[in-house]
């Protein structure tokens, strides 16, 4: 196979790697919080998101200005990726970027529930995945859930969608359907990876047998603490390796026994310092920034193991993603008037 088939993936690395170091660093996030939007705002405008400052300064301000230069800016480094990409390497990561895509709609869905404002269900989307702005407007019309799941019918949720919906009948709960979307995502992503011997390849199914291992104690956790008598059997996603639905449910209602869980599986050697964060977690928010970059750093890890394969340019989506959401959290915040400290615990820093 040559290797535009396989995929240029010196050349995508390469590009990641310049990308990657313009980033925003922790010291940066430590700046915002002492700014005011407009402050940060400025900061912007001297960095990547120049051009999304200038286009939406016209008809934005403060952190609904900051919140569309994100989206945005986001959108157009993932559309730089898939249009560096051949071959195998492209469809690997076109299909991760279905991500957003399970994002949008889970964030459709949510406001649709809560009967919330159509505007304000569009400041929350990513537009980065395969789903068009036109099919993101029509998921946003539709006036209930059932409508909503009809329309994605033919899409990669809409089985797991169609089987959902009968418990979200009897229940009323969101659960069963945001956790069919992901379902789908994943089982969608693993099912294309051939089981070869390339590394590259058996990297990439290992960090994604990761992000559904995290996954799946996020979910136990948050059914833990809303007192729900929903089972995590019922809601486990299958693919990762390390916790089994049964070693969630004996762990699920204490956090100290989940970090021991993870100690003691096959990332708790490489991911020592990391874990050792995770005892000092207050609260389950401040847990599951902690797992983001215990799952950020395992992906580096797996980088710098095999730096030509699609490890790179995971480690930069999940960095971008971070780089997004400390900024939209820290402008946020500032625009609720939190004070600096209770925006820190809101943030993602290694």
């Amino acid at each position: 196979m040559s290797s535009s088939e396989t995929g240029n993936y010196e050349y995508v690395s390469a590009r990641v790697k310049t990308r990657r170091a313009y980033l925003y660093g922790d010291e940066e996030y430590r700046k915002f919080i002492r700014m005011g939007p407009g402050e940060i705002s400025r900061y912007m405008e001297e960095t990547t998101y120049a051009q999304e400052m200038n286009e939406f300064g016209a008809r934005y301000k403060g952190a609904d200005l900051i919140e569309y230069a994100l989206n945005h800016n986001l959108a157009s480094q993932f559309e730089d990726l898939l249009r560096w990409s051949e071959g195998e390497l492209y469809e690997h990561i076109s299909r991760y970027l279905k991500k957003f895509d399970a994002w949008n709609a889970k964030t459709i869905l949510r406001g649709i529930y809560a009967k919330e404002d159509g505007e304000r269900i569009r400041d929350d989307l990513i537009p980065a995945g395969e789903f068009k702005i036109s099919f993101l407007e029509q998921l946003i019309g539709v006036g209930n859930v059932e409508e909503f799941v009809g329309l994605l019918e033919g899409t990669m949720f809409g089985e797991e969608l169609a089987n959902a919906f009968r418990e979200y009948e009897e229940t009323g709960l969101l659960v069963s359907l945001e956790n069919a979307i992901d379902r789908s995502y994943y089982q969608q992503l693993l099912k294309k990876i051939e089981v070869v011997e390339d590394p590259s390849l058996v990297l990439y199914t290992k960090f994604l047998r990761a992000e559904i291992d995290f996954k799946n104690v996020m979910n136990a956790l948050r059914i833990a603490h809303s007192g729900s008598e929903i089972s995590i059997v019922d809601y486990y996603i299958q693919g990762g390796k390390q916790f089994t639905s049964s070693k969630l449910s004996s762990s699920m209602k204490n956090l100290d026994e989940t970090i021991g869980m993870i100690r003691e599986s096959a990332y708790g050697e490489q991911l020592a310092g990391a874990i050792e964060k995770l005892e000092n977690t207050e609260s389950l928010i401040s847990f599951e920034h902690e797992l983001e970059s215990v799952l950020l750093e395992y992906c580096d890890r797996l980088s710098h193991l095999y730096p030509l394969s699609i490890c790179p340019v995971i480690a930069f989506v999940l960095s971008k993603e971070k780089e997004i959401e400390n900024v939209r959290a820290i402008a946020r915040g500032k625009e609720a008037g939190l004070s600096p400290e209770e925006i820190e615990k809101q943030l993602v820093i290694l």
